[in-house]
């Protein structure tokens, strides 16, 4: 378990979504990022809810953003140094954005995101 505070784990969470290329970042639409302390069910480190910019239509107007939760607890507990910790948050930030273009749990995991 590594120890950091919330002020710290969401410096992180920024300096992770900073490795994202803007081309990637650009596209993406109605979508907010939040550190949360614990997650819904144990085990989760990241979650992504809402509507992936693949499947909006025309009648998609007018919805609240979408969200990504990035469980700070969570992945302090999985980890053993602040450098694992880096690298989680960062693969859990890639894996909640994959899901908002609307790649799918097991593409992910082929592409070694899983």
């Amino acid at each position: 378990m590594v120890e950091l505070t919330r002020t710290r784990f969401e410096e992180l969470v920024g300096d992770a979504l900073d490795t994202i290329p803007p081309e990637l970042t650009g596209m993406m639409d109605n979508v907010v990022i939040t550190v949360s302390e614990d997650p819904p069910e144990p085990g989760l480190l990241g979650l992504y809810v809402g509507i992936p910019l693949t499947e909006r239509g025309d009648s998609y107007a007018g919805a609240l953003p979408d969200q990504i939760f990035i469980y700070w607890r969570e992945i302090c507990a999985f980890c053993d140094t602040e450098d694992q910790v880096v690298d989680e948050i960062r693969v859990t930030v890639v894996h909640e954005i994959a899901h908002h273009f609307g790649i799918g749990d097991q593409r992910l995991h082929d592409l070694g995101w899983g």
